[in-house]
Formats: C-alpha cells, structure tokens, sequence
C-alpha cells in the first residue's frame, strides 16, 4: 500500500505542468548527482552507482523528449551537453572520482538556474498579454 507521502508525489507529477516536470527531473539529478558525490566520500561503491544511474536516466529523458524539429540550434546544444554529461556520470562511476561529478552538478545547476529564468520570463510575458 502506497503511503501518503507516495500518493501526494504521484499526484503532484501527474499534474505538473511541462514546465514544472523539467524542473523538477532538474532537482531530481541535482540531488542524486550529491548523494552520489557523498557515496564516494563514503566509499559506498553500491550508493554511488546507484545514484548516478538515477541521474544519467534523468539526462537520457531529457535527452530523448527534446524536439530538433522546433528546437533547432537550442536542442543540438542541449543535446550535446545531455551527452556530455552522461559521458561525466559514466567517468565518476567508473573511476570512483570526484571531478566528473563536480563538473555534471555545476552544469546542472546552470541549466536548472537557466530554465528557472526562462520559465518566469515566459509567465510574466503571459501575464502581460
């Protein structure tokens, strides 16, 4: 039986708008990319990998929802950095290391940052109309 806790989030995703789905598979990476970085300080081989699986299918979603028909040069870009990092999370678990890790949360939190901007200037430019 599912608990409150579980029903509440199913639901919430459910009814998430596109936008607020990308935000949150956003946080979702960025929080899986630490607790694997956490795992390595740990030395808990079976956390990290875990973990970083949980991100690199995040980048993988991401990466096969985008749409190059409309999305042109933006997409090829987003699609470029989606690989890049899945190439990143592959390095960490392979090598146990750190660096890679670093590196694929700072980008993340970039784009997070970037589509949190994005996102409240398309409602204000809504808003205005």
């Amino acid at each position: 039986m599912k608990s409150a806790y579980q029903k509440y989030k199913t639901t919430s995703v459910q009814s998430a708008s596109r936008e607020k789905l990308l935000l949150m598979l956003y946080e979702a990476a960025i929080r899986f990319i630490k607790k694997a970085l956490k795992a390595i300080d740990e030395k808990d081989i079976a956390e990290r990998g875990l973990n970083i699986g949980k991100a690199y299918d995040i980048f993988m979603e991401l990466n096969n929802t985008l749409d190059h028909k409309s999305g042109g040069e933006i997409a090829l870009n987003l699609e470029q950095l989606y690989m890049f990092l899945t190439d990143q999370l592959t390095q960490a678990n392979i090598k146990g290391d750190r660096k890679p890790l670093e590196d694929a949360l700072k980008i993340t939190e970039t784009l997070y940052s970037g589509w949190v901007e994005a996102i409240e200037s398309l409602k204000k430019q809504e808003e205005a109309k």
